[in-house]
C-alpha cells in the first residue's frame, strides 16, 4: 500500500542577516493534535544590513547575491514538490529606500513577491511559532541582525536593535559606550509588561547560542528545542567566544559562515534585555517567524464588553424610574 506524500510547505525569511529557508508539513502527534514538523532548513548569511547602515539603500552587489541565494532556495522546493507559500522581509526592508527595485529583484529570483512585514508582525507570528510547541504562558524574544522582537499573548513590541546593527556601531565586542546605549535605548523601549515570565529565545543568536554551549556541531532542531539555560551559563559562553581570536570564534559550533562577527554583540544585547526582565533562566526555541507564516490564521476572538460603570446619581435614578413603574403596574 502506497504511504501518503506529505503535503509539504515552504517559507522563506529574508532577514538582515540572514535568509531562512523552511520547508515543512503539518502533522498529528499523539495527542491528535496537528504540528508543524520542519523537514528542511536551511540558512544563508547574507548581511543585507550592513548596506542600510552605510548608505541607506541595498547595493547592486548585495542583491545579487540574495538572488543566487533564493533561486537555489526556489530550486530546493520545487525539486522536492513543495509550495513556497510564504515569502516575508523584515527590519532591512522596512528601512531599505530602495525596497520596491529589491523585490522586484527578489521575484525574479524567486518567482513569488515577498511580503514586507511590520516589527509588532514579525513578532506576533514569531510567538505563534513558539506557542504551537510550547504553550502560551510565555514570552519570546527574538534577536535578528537589525531589530529585536518581544511578544506575549497579544503585546509585541519591536526594539530597532540587533545582532548586526550592534556591530556596525560598536565591532565585534563593545566597549565601555555599550552600557550607556544599552540603558537608554531600553528606557525608550519599555519591557515591563514582558518581565518576570517564562522566556524562549529565538533567531539566529539563539541557535548559536545553544550549538555552542552544548558544543554541538551540527544543527539538531530536536536536539536544541527547548534547551535551558542560567544567566551564568549565558555569562560564561560569552566569556569563552571573547577570549578567543577572531579565527578561532569562527571555528566554534555554529559561528560559521560570518556569524561570529556579530554573535558577541548579540549576546550583549540578549544579556542587558534578560537583566531588564528579571529572570534567571530561558530557553532556546529553533521555531520563528518562517514557521509563525505557515500557520493558519487564528479565528478572532470577540473582545468582551466591559460593563459601563454608573455614577452614584445614575444608580438612584434608576432606582426611583424602577419603583414609578412598579407602582403604575400595581394601579
Amino acid at each position: 500500500m502506497n504511504q501518503k506524500k506529505p503535503d509539504l510547505r515552504a517559507a522563506i525569511d529574508i532577514g538582515s542577516h540572514s535568509t531562512l529557508l523552511l520547508i515543512a508539513a503539518f502533522e498529528k502527534d499523539e495527542t491528535g493534535k496537528e504540528k508543524l514538523v520542519p523537514k528542511i532548513q536551511k540558512v544563508e548569511i547574507c548581511r543585507l544590513g550592513e548596506d542600510i547602515y552605510e548608505t541607506g539603500k541595498i547595493s547592486k552587489e548585495r542583491q545579487d547575491e540574495l538572488a543566487n541565494i533564493l533561486a537555489k532556495f526556489r530550486s530546493t522546493t520545487h525539486a522536492l514538490g513543495a509550495t513556497i507559500n510564504e515569502a516575508v522581509t523584515t527590519e532591512a526592508m522596512r528601512k531599505a529606500e530602495n525596497s520596491e527595485e529589491v523585490l522586484d529583484t527578489i521575484e525574479k529570483a524567486l518567482w513569488k513577491r515577498p511580503r514586507i512585514i511590520s516589527g509588532e508582525e514579525e513578532a506576533a507570528y514569531t510567538y505563534r511559532a513558539v506557542t504551537e510547541w510550547h504553550g502560551e504562558e510565555i514570552v519570546t524574544i527574538d534577536i535578528g541582525g537589525g531589530s529585536t522582537e518581544l511578544s506575549y499573548q497579544k503585546k509585541s513590541i519591536s526594539i530597532p536593535v540587533g545582532a548586526l546593527l550592534l556591530f556596525k556601531k560598536m565591532g565585534a565586542i563593545p566597549g565601555p559606550e555599550y552600557k550607556a546605549f544599552a540603558k537608554e535605548t531600553l528606557k525608550n523601549n519599555p519591557v515591563k509588561a514582558f518581565a518576570k515570565k517564562s522566556v524562549f529565545l529565538v533567531g539566529g543568536t539563539a541557535t548559536a547560542l545553544a550549538m555552542v554551549f552544548l558544543n554541538t556541531p551540527t544543527f539538531d532542531y530536536e536536539k536544541l528545542e527547548g534547551i535551558e539555560m542560567t544567566l551564568n551559563d549565558l555569562e560564561m559562553t560569552i566569556t569563552r567566544i571573547v577570549n578567543l581570536s577572531k579565527e578561532l570564534r569562527g571555528a566554534l559550533p555554529g559561528l560559521g559562515g560570518g556569524r561570529s562577527d556579530v554573535i558577541i554583540c548579540g549576546l550583549f544585547w540578549l544579556r542587558s534585555l534578560l537583566e531588564r526582565l528579571h529572570v534567571e533562566t530561558f530557553r532556546i526555541s529553533t521555531a520563528g517567524l518562517r514557521f509563525g507564516v505557515l500557520y493558519p490564521p487564528l479565528p478572532e476572538v470577540p473582545e468582551p464588553e466591559k460593563p459601563k460603570r454608573q455614577f452614584p446619581f445614575q444608580k438612584k435614578n434608576a432606582q426611583a424610574e424602577s419603583i414609578i413603574k412598579e407602582e403604575h403596574a400595581a394601579e
